[in-house]
């Protein structure tokens, strides 16, 4: 057992953190589907380690099928070993779409606020733990990218790694930097609007879990250890990773990643072409004060835009257009290159139209608020990304084909 899995499915922007930092650290792996996992890839020569990246564990688990399920469960209860972050971690829970490796469900909200929390967070940490290294320190910072929660639970041998303490200077709740706001400022919006902003819902919280599964164990992180240019988080990374299957990595930190300073190596027109409509979009979003930078990598958003959408786009294009071509995304390429830039131009105009009203409808809301209606920015961004707290429409389609090309075109497996 020598090569690290990393499963493909409805990972999109974090499945290309993962597949960064074990290109970027030599480590060896491939990314592999739920399907191949379904028709017995874990069996026979089963990998070191199963990765499964951030995403949507629900669809994720539609990926997988019931036959994939299962596959995992008997590849870790025969003594492999699992490691997930968010929405690998959920994926790893108890639960109607859960593996059910730890025994833990996954915890709901009491305020959908409480998801939209993101940035570095210092960590309370088992320091005697083989799984936690001493290097890293008592309270080491870790990011967080809209994590969902654990659900303790006093059945099972569940041992909590760690758990959060107190935000770091990079840290934002929706669309607000902590950093910028006067002390007392949430006491006086909570004594004010009866609103809870302040992040103190996570103080004690478990954030990284661990267990065994049978002969193996699992390892389920609702922080990104594996966000670019965190050097704590990622030595804490390369140490579970050792720890749980022998692989150790030649080097120590995941690099930056410079999205927008990416220079194009795929030379194709198409693509080159839709990683300029992409950036127009970037670029009216910012002018109009609906996006922001958030990091090297990461757009923000104003609370409601559909940020993490465009985020999964712009990152799979970007990636698309810097990456070499392997004959098989070339082929194809070939083959729906026609049609993806026809839905692209009409994405294009759409989301232009629905990003100008989102910053109408803001300049009016006090004077005007009807003119325009919240109802049409609903139905408008509905037909565009599709329902909300899920995905569809035209930002669907685009997504499926960029995702399909990126699996054929990155490095990995016999191609590396």
């Amino acid at each position: 057992m020598s090569s690290i899995y990393i499963l493909w499915d409805a990972s999109y922007i974090w499945g290309l953190l993962a597949w960064r930092t074990a290109q970027s650290l030599s480590l060896p792996y491939r990314l592999v589907r739920g399907e191949e996992i379904a028709q017995g890839l874990l069996s026979g020569k089963p990998p070191a380690l199963l990765l499964v990246p951030g995403g949507n564990a629900r669809m994720k688990s539609v990926a997988l099928g019931d036959a994939g399920m299962q596959a995992i469960r008997d590849y870790v209860e025969q003594g492999g070993a699992y490691l997930g972050f968010c929405g690998g971690a959920g994926l790893g829970l108890s639960g109607s779409e859960g593996l059910g490796l730890c025994p833990w469900g996954r915890a709901k909200f009491t305020d959908r606020m409480q998801h939209f929390v993101s940035g570095h967070i210092q960590a309370n940490v088992q320091a005697s733990h083989d799984l936690v290294p001493q290097s890293i320190g008592k309270e080491p910072p870790v990011p967080i990218w809209w994590p969902g929660r654990f659900a303790p639970e006093e059945t099972g041998d569940v041992e909590v790694l760690a758990t959060y303490t107190t935000p770091c200077d990079d840290f934002w709740v929706a669309d607000l930097p902590l950093d910028t706001l006067p002390p007392g400022t949430f006491s006086e919006w909570e004594s004010l609007y009866d609103i809870r902003l302040r992040p103190t819902f996570l103080e004690a919280q478990p954030c990284i879990l661990s267990g065994r599964y049978g002969k193996g164990r699992y390892v389920l992180s609702y922080t990104h250890l594996e966000t670019p240019d965190s050097p704590v988080a990622n030595q804490w990374l390369l140490h579970i990773i050792k720890s749980l299957s022998g692989v150790e990595a030649p080097k120590s930190n995941v690099p930056s990643w410079d999205l927008e300073n990416q220079p194009a190596v795929w030379q194709d027109g198409d693509l080159i072409r839709a990683r300029a409509i992409f950036d127009d979009i970037v670029t009216i979003g910012r002018n109009h004060c609906l996006f922001f930078k958030r990091n090297s990598w990461l757009i923000g958003w104003r609370s409601g835009i559909p940020g993490a959408n465009l985020n999964n786009l712009y990152s799979a294009i970007v990636t698309a257009v810097s990456t070499h071509p392997t004959v098989e995304s070339k082929a194809y390429w070939q083959n729906h290159h026609s049609e993806f830039m026809r839905k692209l131009e009409l994405f294009h105009e759409g989301v232009k139209g629905y990003l100008l009203a989102e910053r109408l409808a803001m300049t009016l809301s006090k004077t005007f608020p009807e003119t325009v209606s919240r109802e049409s920015l609903r139905n408008q961004r509905a037909a565009l990304f599709g329902p909300p707290m899920d995905s569809g429409g035209l930002y669907q389609e685009l997504l499926d084909t960029l995702d399909e090309l990126l699996y054929l075109q990155l490095p990995h497996g016999d191609r590396r």
